[in-house]
């Protein structure tokens, strides 16, 4: 996948001035950090792949700062690592909103791993999605904000992207 990144990251057409990382990572630190996230980032950074990964412990509830905006707008391609418990993160959820509208606005690849779940489970929102997407609606009023959630959610898994089983669990 790291030298599909570097093609990637070197043939594509957009310009190139606004860039600067290669590439933005998405994903729920609880359920990825500590193993795929850590190795992966590593695989690019050994590639020479410039790489943002947000390794601050996130306050719930809070919205994205406008540093990780920036972040987001600043990089060529978004790799978003969907896992289980991704949507349960509203930062998780703002983030990718931000990610949609730059690939919409500024052109930015966008390129899913599906960590341990099922792509259709994401782009129709069932099993764990569908429950933490229930637990948003009851505890958070603003309704339009949980549709752009959905939104980019389904949106985000309608690209094209990496089924990854998780191989520590056996």
């Amino acid at each position: 996948m790291a030298s599909t990144m570097k093609n990637v990251a070197s043939s594509s057409s957009v310009c190139t001035s606004k860039w600067i990382y290669d590439v933005f990572l998405s994903f729920r630190g609880e359920d990825v950090r500590k193993n795929f996230v850590d190795f992966f980032y590593s695989a690019l950074q050994q590639k020479g792949i410039y790489t943002f990964k947000d390794d601050e412990k996130l306050e719930r509830g809070r919205s994205i700062s406008p540093a990780l905006s920036q972040a987001i707008e600043e990089s060529r391609i978004a790799i978003i690592v969907i896992s289980k418990n991704y949507a349960s993160s509203s930062w998780c959820l703002d983030e990718l909103v931000k990610i949609i509208e730059c690939n919409s606005v500024l052109g930015q690849i966008v390129l899913p791993v599906f960590y341990d779940v099922d792509p259709s489970a994401v782009r129709k929102q069932k099993g764990s999605f569908a429950k933490h997407f229930d637990k948003h609606e009851d505890e958070i009023e603003d309704k339009e904000r949980i549709q752009r959630w959905r939104a980019a959610l389904a949106k985000a898994a309608s690209f094209s992207g990496w089924d990854v089983p998780n191989t520590a669990n056996g």
